[in-house]
């Protein structure tokens, strides 16, 4: 069985309590039962754990699943909902093969792996019979219905900050995507 932290029982510690306690400030402070305020309901039997096995059953398809490199193997249960494809497929992947968690590489190729998966969406979209309606999908028409902008003065919002922005981050790719079609269409109907 490979060396891994999802098994039924927990591993022994190496240290004893007076060893751990001598070399964490603070530590076993809860050892006396009376100072948890869980104890009553607490169960202290380590055999009562309810699990029936040592190490929990394989979900199938975990060959080729992406995996931090913390962890030799893929967790038993994982998601299977989206699959990785396309480019933004290959930046997590490579997130995923070259980068600890630990480190902001990792995320920021996620990040990335996110924004690139968005614009992939909206071209596979502006490519169907039935694109992506910037208007209604982004709330911009409820604005006037639901008093959106009497809702951004005299209140604490978060999104505040970055709302001058969010027009430019939403609308812009569209209004390129327009100009560039744009431009295609001229330039057909010029060779003709």
């Amino acid at each position: 069985m490979p060396s891994t932290p999802y098994v039924s029982n927990k591993p022994k510690n190496t240290e004893t309590r007076e060893e751990l306690r001598a070399r964490i400030p603070g530590w076993g402070a809860d050892l006396d039962p009376a100072d948890r305020p869980s104890y009553p309901k607490e169960r202290l039997d380590p055999s009562a754990t309810g699990a029936h096995w040592d190490f929990p059953e394989r979900q199938a398809g975990a060959e080729g699943r992406e995996h931090s490199i913390e962890h030799e193997i893929v967790p038993p249960v994982f998601g299977t909902s989206v699959p990785l494809k396309g480019f933004s497929g290959a930046i997590r992947r490579h997130a995923y093969a070259s980068y600890s968690e630990g480190r902001a590489a990792h995320w920021l190729l996620l990040i990335l792996g996110d924004r690139v998966d968005a614009w992939e969406s909206h071209l596979r979209s502006l490519a169907s019979l039935r694109p992506d309606n910037p208007v209604t999908e982004t709330g911009v028409l409820s604005e006037r219905r639901r008093h959106g902008i009497a809702s951004r003065f005299g209140v604490k919002r978060s999104d505040i900050n970055h709302q001058w922005i969010d027009p430019l981050i939403v609308g812009a790719p569209w209004v390129a995507a327009g100009g560039a079609a744009v431009v295609v269409v001229r330039k057909l109907v010029r060779r003709r």
